[in-house]
């Protein structure tokens, strides 16, 4: 008990870090209980982050803050609804298509599966083949029936789509225009020696925004490159399946590798085992690469920096806690982890104190 009660004395006899533990605290608890409900609000923060910076530069051109809002948050409106009525459906429309060739594809591998040990005997046998596809066998009639029963839980969700786009936009340019005022009133419930909260904050608040901004623009340079690459291969669905792998980049390294077995299969399912399927396979590959050793560092090389597997830990473990929001925000909350490990006070060991205790150990 004097151990924990000498730890807890020495970390938190400061009123600093028991107010950043208390805003964390509460932070967490808000989002446990009302995360869902909240999802409006913060998307509309991550796209106010977004266009933070343009409103800025406008106001350095002597345009009026709340004109430089209005502005960019009538852009983004106009393009929610260009997605909306245009893109969307047409990702809709391929997305059904695929669902209509999945039991083609499926019967197109399992017999491929099947024609195995006839051309590698030595490596694997009938037996073994047939008790893999009694396994992995899949009732597409049953998935597809599924698939029609929560129609309308999609059309709900589509109604609450409908109100967002109307929402979201809204609230960006409040947030956008009232930007100073909101913030001067979220500091009036932070104590007065909030030092250590502030070096937490100008921390988060400089990695943040320009993750933001770095993973807008990465998503969208993936994605046309991603589409011009499927298109000149002759790769069919290429507009969703450019999307997905746009999309993918919020997720790093499982979602680039989750990609790939879509991908695949789309190519397998048009050409089976020819050389086009091992283009596509080729081109994808050195699309990953590109973006991950020469886009990911020119966008971010002041963003997060956080090792790869602080990263994976954070998007298993805020997935596994909030679904896929959870997944969406792992980075940036990983951020704020990070940010308050590097600002949280720690007793200081000299070094040959520290020396002794290697050498007595």
């Amino acid at each position: 008990m004097n151990i924990i009660r000498s730890w807890f004395a020495r970390h938190f006899s400061d009123p600093q870090v028991v107010a950043l533990a208390l805003i964390l605290l509460s932070g967490l608890v808000l989002l446990m209980l009302f995360g869902r409900l909240l999802t409006p609000v913060l998307a509309s923060v991550v796209v106010a982050y977004l266009l933070d910076g343009p409103v800025c530069r406008l106001e350095r051109l002597r345009v009026p803050r709340w004109v430089g809002a209005a502005l960019l948050s009538t852009a983004l409106l106009l393009s929610v609804v260009w997605v909306s009525f245009a893109l969307l459906p047409l990702l809709t429309r391929q997305a059904g298509q695929i669902v209509q060739e999945l039991p083609a594809l499926i019967d197109r591998i399992q017999t491929w599966i099947a024609s195995l040990p006839s051309r590698y005997p030595a490596l694997i046998t009938g037996e073994q083949i047939d008790a893999l596809l009694n396994t992995t066998t899949i009732d597409v009639a049953s998935w597809r029936q599924s698939l029609v029963t929560r129609s309308l839980v999609v059309g709900v969700g589509l109604l609450y789509l409908g109100v967002y786009i109307l929402l979201v936009p809204l609230m960006v340019f409040f947030m956008l225009r009232d930007k100073h005022q909101i913030l001067i009133w979220i500091a009036g419930f932070v104590p007065r020696n909030r030092g250590l909260v502030q070096s937490v904050w100008w921390d988060v608040n400089a990695q943040l925004g320009n993750y933001i901004r770095g993973k807008a623009v990465e998503i969208a340079i993936v994605w046309v490159a991603a589409y011009a690459t499927f298109t000149l291969l002759g790769l069919k669905y290429a507009m969703l399946l450019s999307a997905l792998v746009g999309f993918s980049v919020l997720v790093p390294y499982i979602g680039a590798f989750g990609m790939t077995v879509p991908v695949m299969l789309v190519a397998y399912a048009q050409w089976g085992m020819e050389a086009q399927t091992l283009y596509v396979l080729v081109a994808y590959i050195v699309l990953q690469m590109l973006d991950g050793n020469v886009l990911v560092p020119v966008l971010f090389s002041e963003a997060v920096d956080l090792h790869p597997v602080a990263i994976i830990t954070a998007v298993l473990f805020f997935g596994g806690v909030w679904g896929f929001w959870g997944v969406f925000f792992a980075i940036p909350l990983a951020t704020v982890v990070h940010a308050v490990i590097k600002a949280w006070p720690r007793t200081y060991v000299p070094p040959e104190a520290e020396t002794r205790g290697l050498r007595a150990g």
